[in-house]
């Protein structure tokens, strides 16, 4: 084979075909000053071309036209022949040769905007269009012949595949040509996923498929997980958008930790479920200690709601987590700023409380998204040993269905606080029993492994007399023993699911201390 016939004894080729435009004039101008010739599709080469590169149109190197406006340009052994050709094997290259093909060293390729088109409310027509079919073949081609081709998805990796053209150490660029080449099949995982996910339910009958692949993208690795010898990363649901604690933004303290992550989120949840529920002019505060409420509230003003949450507990609120539903104001900073806590979630600072906070510079401070509407996404997972947990998330319940057991009506004031304290119960570990008064905690009985010993610690815990006060229970008395140690506390009026054997005896003991008892039909263990 002459030299004239060798297809590698050419200027190296670059293929670009994206989405995504950020970052690729200098990437382009980047491989065109290393000694590559630049081949793009339609709308990368106009782009180019803008931007004043030399570039040849696939349809240059095909010697075919794009058809079927644009469904079938790069779909041809011009261009797959190119990549996939090895270049350790002779025969390959005399392929090559024989055709006039020559090879493609670098491709850049990122899919249609699917995803995104899919998120808001597309219809199938567009849907439809948007599915890409060039661009994953193009990188799975790439990906394949890694050892010769360097495939890249996502315009982040520009810089280091330049880099890697410059190293004189063949081992950096081979190393960086597998890493891309894992993360190009990751992409194209994740981009069939949610394309399978939008059909999901199109007459299937089936709430749980048959198989769940799950895509999740990294968004920090953490210093360590639960305890300093685990490790640990946060991943966020590209399907939710920029919801929840892995959307949220830090602007002050030290790194998060797993724990303090998982506390984040139990206290964001809490304070979207209260403040969604209430009148856009009353504030919601929560604050948690291992996962759990140490304190919850709602009042006019969100300084109002701070304190009475920290009154829970003033104890356990040290070195608690504390979400917001509101712009945090001088006022509340000041408060908060008189007890050691670890992080603060809000959708906003008010500048002045913000410089306040921020002289305490281990902590954390968070914007959130704005927790109007907010509701977890998607399904709850939970990981067991050899499987996987798979549940709707618990999104409350219909007050229509409760129903007053008992021979006395809870007062309009003790209906106030049945309501509060059953949604805070939710929120609680099982076994859960909370206590309130009006839209206030006054005590919690978490995660203990009987009923009774969770309504003893909800009493104990309380700061003060619990005389008036009411109380939820997020499963049912097994036996009345219980309700007694509430209602012998003082607790007038009580909300739980029922549905035990021995309900009755439950009422009848209710009855007989002329409390108030609602059954909601429906149970919130959290496990």
């Amino acid at each position: 084979m002459s030299d004239s016939q060798d297809p590698t004894n050419h200027p190296r080729r670059a293929l670009l075909s994206v989405s995504r435009k950020e970052g690729l004039d200098a990437f382009a101008r980047g491989l065109v000053e290393r000694g590559f010739e630049i081949v793009a599709s339609g709308g990368t080469a106009r782009f180019l071309r803008d931007s004043g590169i030399a570039v040849s149109e696939v349809s240059e190197v095909t010697g075919h036209p794009e058809i079927l406006d644009g469904r079938v340009k790069t779909l041809h052994p011009r261009i797959h022949g190119g990549i996939l050709a090895r270049r350790s094997r002779p025969d390959d290259l005399a392929s090559l040769a024989s055709l006039g093909i020559r090879p493609i060293d670098v491709v850049a390729v990122n899919f249609y905007p699917f995803e995104e088109t899919l998120a808001r409310g597309a219809g199938d027509d567009e849907l439809r269009e948007n599915i890409d079919i060039g661009g994953p073949c193009l990188v799975r081609a790439a990906a394949k012949n890694w050892p010769d081709v360097a495939v890249v998805v996502d315009p982040v990796e520009y810089p280091a595949v330049l880099a890697a053209l410059d190293d004189p150490d063949p081992g950096v660029g081979h190393a960086l040509r597998r890493r891309l080449a894992g993360a190009a099949f990751a992409a194209t995982a994740a981009y069939d996923k949610a394309v399978a996910g939008s059909f999901a339910g199109d007459g299937a009958g089936e709430d749980f498929p048959e198989r769940v692949s799950l895509e999740f993208a990294r968004v920090a690795e953490l210093r360590y997980g639960e305890n300093p010898h685990q490790t640990a990363a946060l991943y966020r649901d590209p399907g939710t958008g920029p919801a929840g604690i892995p959307g949220a933004r830090k602007l002050h303290g030290k790194e998060l930790s797993y724990n303090n992550i998982l506390d984040l989120d139990a206290a964001v949840r809490l304070v979207a479920d209260l403040a969604n529920s209430r009148g856009a002019g009353e504030a919601a505060a929560a604050i948690i200690k291992h996962s759990n409420p140490a304190g919850a509230a709602v009042a006019d003003t969100l300084l109002e709601a701070y304190q009475a949450a920290r009154a829970t507990d003033p104890v356990s609120a040290f070195g608690g987590i504390v979400a917001l539903s509101r712009e945090v104001d001088l006022d509340t900073a000041k408060e908060m700023a008189s007890t050691f806590l670890e992080a603060i979630a809000a959708p906003s600072f008010h500048p002045d409380a913000f410089a306040r906070l921020r002289r305490k510079k281990n902590l954390r401070l968070i914007e959130m998204p704005d927790l109007r509407g907010f509701a977890p996404g998607g399904r709850y997972f939970a990981r067991v040993a050899g499987g996987l947990l798979v549940q709707d998330w618990d999104r409350g319940d219909e007050e229509s269905a409760y129903r007053v057991a008992t021979r006395r009506e809870p007062s309009e004031v003790e209906w106030e606080g049945l309501r509060f304290v059953w949604q805070a119960a939710k929120h609680v570990k099982s076994n859960a029993i909370v206590v309130g008064r009006g839209s206030a905690l006054v005590g919690v009985g978490a995660g203990q492994m009987s009923r009774l010993d969770s309504c003893r610690l909800a009493i104990e815990k309380a700061q003060s007399s619990v005389e008036g006060a009411v109380a939820a229970s997020d499963a049912f008395f097994p036996f009345a023993d219980g309700l007694e140690v509430l209602a012998d506390a003082g607790i007038t009026a009580v909300i739980q699911p029922g549905g035990s054997v021995r309900d009755q005896e439950v009422i009848d003991a209710a009855d007989a201390r002329g409390l108030a008892m609602v059954l909601t039909g429906a149970r919130h263990f959290r496990h």
